[in-house]
């Protein structure tokens, strides 16, 4: 067997260890808010065929028109038919996509930097635990690299179909999330700071002809105005497209719960521990994208293999930098600047197995310890503490108590007389009952309410936050005349979560409550 088969076959089996850590018990993990609120939002354009762009919410349309594509191939024409499973696909096909994008590097970057590369970005805990989540985070990082390589190829070998695929990815960044533009700034910037401090790179930049810059460009522009326009359906969404910033850089500075210290995704990264002093930690793809960028800045010698790395350690550190600084954090936006890190990780194993015999004892102690510990902790943050707030992948997320309640919802509308069509009342201040629009997208009468509506006849199944029952107590209780009350019952005797330290309560009236004890027990 040659040696480049070899090679070959062991990327395709990273490959397929990657797919085997992403794909399986795509529902075990309840649904975000956040996955939810864009699942609902597929509901409308798979039902109805209706997409329009909201300049102040749910970001831009490629997660929900790809997700058509699982959704057809798995013959799910109805919200409520759609699965998790289906929605997560999405982001499983583009995290195993980021994988393939890295194959045009191998010819001048060579097979041992693209497989380290491949064989971080498989393992790491964040990468896979994003991968299997229904936002548009993996997809951005996905369209990101893909216009760093494109781009790259480019300037390799000024084939104008490079810049064309090149135009094609900053499309899709743009109509996928609003924060595309900390990305392409950075690898603007990056760019031009190489341009400073590299000759070759200089010229290979000034070389770029304008006909295939024309074309990137206009290219960029039709993925755009084709996507935000709903498919030329909603003309106003591509001006609606420009409008969002001045909403997306007020959050950046708002004054909620989202804002943190700059250290907040460094110290997710390397520092989470767990109350019984086991940890999930990145700290091997840290230590070889160190050593990846110390010998990328080491050396003044240039060549297009080195430039590229130059390049997204320019990119990595840039991004990074200006993600600190900006007070609103969500972890999943680490993986932006991130992904970058692992790419140099890959690098950096590259170099490092070249050093002396010494050196690569540490290496090959140093890989073995923390490959054990990436496998472990993908293991631990995807299957066994996905909703636990000791896992730093997770960031506000739905406990998995709402399995429960809404299995024991489904029990009940089982048995009552309307069925499916069992009215529901769920009430939270805020409008905070997400991710339950989700769940109970079969349930065909469910009124969601911010406070008590005393005009409203009351539901025989009641979801409520603990802070309004004083006045659903009263709703229930005082405001109905003798004869008319009903009396209602806990649907559970033990504390539930919405999420962790915010309590949901459920109450059922006593005659559902009898029939479903009296079903229990024939």
């Amino acid at each position: 067997m040659s040696r480049f088969l070899k090679i070959y076959l062991l990327y395709i089996l990273l490959f397929f260890i990657a797919a085997a850590i992403r794909l399986p018990q795509l529902n075990l993990r309840p649904m975000h808010t956040d996955e939810a609120v864009h699942g609902i939002k597929f509901g409308a354009l798979l039902d109805e065929g209706y997409y329009r762009y909201d300049k102040n919410e749910y970001h831009g349309p490629t997660l929900n028109y790809f997700t058509l594509f699982p959704a057809w191939i798995r013959h799910q024409n109805s919200i409520d038919q759609v699965s998790e499973r289906t929605l997560r696909l999405v982001p499983v096909f583009f995290g195993l996509g980021l994988i393939l994008l890295l194959l045009p590097l191998v010819r001048q970057c060579g097979w041992t930097a693209v497989t380290g590369a491949a064989f971080f970005t498989a393992l790491s805990p964040f990468m896979v635990f994003y991968s299997r989540y229904y936002i548009q985070e993996i997809l951005l990082v996905f369209f990101t690299f893909g216009l760093m390589v494109s781009g790259w190829r480019y300037i390799q070998n000024r084939h104008w179909g490079w810049m064309v695929a090149a135009g094609a990815f900053a499309g899709f960044m743009y109509a996928t999330k609003e924060t595309w533009v900390i990305a392409a700034f950075a690898i603007f910037a990056a760019s031009a700071l190489l341009v400073v401090m590299d000759k070759q790179w200089r010229a290979q930049v000034m070389g770029i002809r304008f006909l295939h810059l024309f074309a990137g460009f206009f290219t960029a522009i039709f993925v755009v105005s084709l996507f935000f326009s709903s498919f030329l359906t909603n003309m106003a969404g591509i001006w609606d497209s420009v409008l969002a910033y001045k909403t997306y850089f007020t959050r950046a500075s708002a004054n909620d719960w989202h804002l943190h210290p700059w250290y907040f995704y460094f110290k997710k990264l390397l520092c989470p521990t767990f109350s019984n002093g086991l940890c999930i930690s990145e700290w091997v793809v840290v230590v070889f994208s160190a050593i990846g960028i110390w010998h990328v800045f080491r050396y003044k010698n240039s060549s297009l293999s080195l430039n590229f790395f130059r390049l997204t350690a320019l990119y990595a550190l840039i991004s990074a930098v200006i993600y600190a600084l900006i007070p609103y954090k969500t972890p999943w936006c680490l993986l932006g600047f991130y992904h970058g890190f692992i790419v140099l990780a890959g690098y950096g194993l590259a170099v490092s197995l070249q050093w002396r015999v010494k050196g690569r004892f540490f290496v090959y102690v140093t890989l073995g310890i923390g490959v054990f510990h990436l496998i472990w902790s993908a293991w631990v943050a995807n299957y066994k503490m996905y909703d636990d707030p000791a896992n730093p992948c997770v960031y506000a997320h739905t406990s998995r108590d709402v399995f429960a309640i809404v299995n024991r919802i489904k029990e009940y509308a089982a048995i009552h007389e309307d069925g499916q069509n069992m009215y529901i009342e769920v009430i939270c201040p805020g409008g905070d009952y997400w991710p339950f629009p989700w769940y109970l997208r079969a349930c065909h009468r469910v009124g969601w309410w911010s406070a008590v509506d005393e005009n409203v006849p009351a539901a025989p199944v009641i979801l409520a936050k603990p802070e309004i029952e004083a006045d659903l107590l009263h709703k229930l209780y005082v405001l109905p005349p003798p004869g008319e009350k009903n009396l209602y019952l806990p649907m559970f005797q033990e504390y539930k979560e919405l999420r962790p330290g915010v309590e949901i309560r459920g109450y059922v009236v006593k005659e559902l409550w009898d029939e479903f004890e009296a079903s229990t027990f024939r």
